[in-house]
């Protein structure tokens, strides 16, 4: 089996998002550090070369592949910020209606920039995530 990229690395979080190109995307990727270890009481880490996660959690699939991965997370990529915050178990529809601009994949979330969004919708579908997470996979 290969091994797994996205695990948890000792490059510093701050070194990390200073060395984001736009300016924009550098000051919401600390303003989401800040209201993600504000609602998980943990602090930031670098998971894989790209991804800022918080917490933990132990998974394991059917087919016996198993792992470690934060439980909420986002990453500052070029393009946009990737929030890893989505439920795939349940219907949040309402709660994106009200979010303001953005995309949505399985898990992920595709903000160009806070501005764009409803910050108290934002926290509301990360408070979810955690619920789901902690519901899920007990810490």
């Amino acid at each position: 089996m290969a091994e797994i990229k996205t695990k948890p690395t000792q490059v510093s979080v701050d070194a990390f998002i200073e060395a984001v190109p736009d300016a924009t995307r550098r000051e919401d990727a600390k303003t989401l550090v800040g209201m993600m270890e504000r609602l998980t009481g943990e602090s930031a880490k670098m998971w894989g070369p790209t991804i800022i996660g918080f917490g933990s959690y132990h998974y394991k699939y059917d087919s016996g592949h198993e792992g470690e991965m934060c439980r909420i997370g986002f990453s500052p990529r070029k393009a946009e910020l990737v929030l890893y915050v989505l439920n795939a178990y349940s219907d949040q529809s309402a709660e994106l209606a009200k979010l303001g601009k953005h995309k949505t994949g399985k898990g992920c979330l595709y903000v160009k920039r806070l501005a764009d969004v409803d910050m108290a919708v934002l926290e509301g579908l990360l408070r979810d995530k955690l619920a789901r997470m902690n519901a899920t996979y007990p810490a």
